[in-house]
């Protein structure tokens, strides 16, 4: 028993630790010695070699963790790149809080939405700020309206025009009339001429909304 914990301490110790002549002196010196007595000193060397040779291999192991971790810091403060990549980190910073500012200036809606013809200007409106929305999108087709200053829609116009030609204009221009003052609007499944400012609520046909600005 003594002499296999004595092969395991000699392959720890040629493993992981620097090869010390007196310690494996000391240990070869019990495994030669016959009497009861050697006996007990074999086994307290034995004790206390095991123990140094712990001892030996907690020390390797925590040098070698404080080496690579040493290593590694050196290897950050020294890349030639490391002020460039804080900056460039900093300036998406920046970039993308502007990017969220702007975005948060967007998703106004009409309160009240107006309709109007060619001499309304176009905008959000309000009860103050009568303007008419240019932001309009249908919910029963999902098309956006579009709408053509100075224009009116000509009376033979049907569903089937808008829905085949939508939205592209050099199409939808064979059905449109001059009209000074007036505004075309039409999304895939409903069209309108309008000549003055109108409450959108007023025209109950109509599935149009504020897409927001």
């Amino acid at each position: 028993m003594a002499e296999d914990l004595d092969e395991l301490l000699d392959e720890v110790e040629s493993k992981f630790c620097r090869p010390d002549p007196l310690k494996l002196g000391m240990v070869e010196r019990p495994r030669g010695g016959g009497g009861g007595g050697g006996g007990g000193g074999g086994i307290l060397s034995n004790d206390r070699n095991r123990a140094e040779a712990k001892e030996n291999l907690r020390s390797t192991e925590t040098f070698k963790k404080e080496h690579d971790l040493d290593s590694l810091i050196n290897e950050i403060f020294e890349e030639p790149n490391f002020d460039k990549k804080r900056f460039k980190l900093k300036s998406k910073s920046s970039g993308n809080t502007s990017v969220r500012a702007s975005l948060q200036g967007l998703g106004k809606s009409c309160s009240p939405v107006y309709l109007g013809g060619s001499t309304v200007p176009c905008g959000i409106g309000t009860n103050t700020s009568q303007r008419a929305c240019d932001h309009l999108r249908c919910i029963a087709c999902d098309f956006w309206v579009v709408s053509y200053n100075d224009y009116g829609w000509d009376k033979s116009c049907d569903y089937l025009f808008f829905r085949n030609n939508m939205p592209e204009f050099h199409k939808l221009k064979t059905k449109l009339v001059k009209k000074k003052g007036t505004r075309a609007y039409a999304c895939q499944c409903s069209w309108r001429t309008i000549e003055e400012l109108i409450d959108l609520q007023t025209d109950h046909h109509l599935r149009w909304v504020c897409g927001k600005h």
